[in-house]
């Protein structure tokens, strides 16, 4: 079975966060039972590194609120024009703060060697803003547009 990391992440957010399960208290239960279901054990411990590395406390601050984005072109080159708009769509909307926004480029840039399309740019946003337990709001309205409940696109 060829996985990639967003499958295994997405199996994990499907069947346990989404939950609200506490993951990592049974992590090797957890890990065992991914090798079973087929994915593969680099891939696993690449998606419980990424996700533990959300609870790391982040300490991104916006230099001013009114700011703009310009993204480097490490960032162009692993985010396509259309994930790039994006989440300028989800900042614009509130969905997204300059903080989480930021956060989502950071772990976005971790998944080395990952084709980060829209969808999976979806699912990492979604499972960002679960880690976020302040962006109740938000992660609803993300999880609408992931879930394809309201479009994601501006008028």
């Amino acid at each position: 079975m060829k996985e990639d990391i967003f499958d295994v992440l997405i199996y994990l957010f499907e069947n346990y966060l989404d939950n609200e399960i506490e993951m990592f208290g049974d992590a090797d239960a957890i890990a065992t039972e991914l090798i079973d279901a087929g994915f593969e054990q680099p891939e696993v411990s690449k998606a419980f590194d990424w996700l533990e590395s959300l609870t790391e406390e982040s300490t991104i601050t916006p230099a001013v609120s009114s700011a703009f984005r310009i993204f480097s072109d490490q960032e162009k080159a692993a985010l396509d024009l259309e994930c790039r708009n994006f989440l300028m769509f989800l900042e614009h909307s509130q969905i997204l703060t300059p903080i989480s926004r930021e956060i989502v480029i950071d772990r976005a840039m971790a998944l080395k060697n990952e084709n980060i399309n829209l969808d999976k740019l979806k699912w990492l946003v979604l499972m960002i803003l679960l880690s976020q337990p302040d962006d109740v709001v938000a992660f609803s309205r993300m999880e609408d547009i992931v879930y394809g409940l309201i479009p994601a696109s501006l008028h």
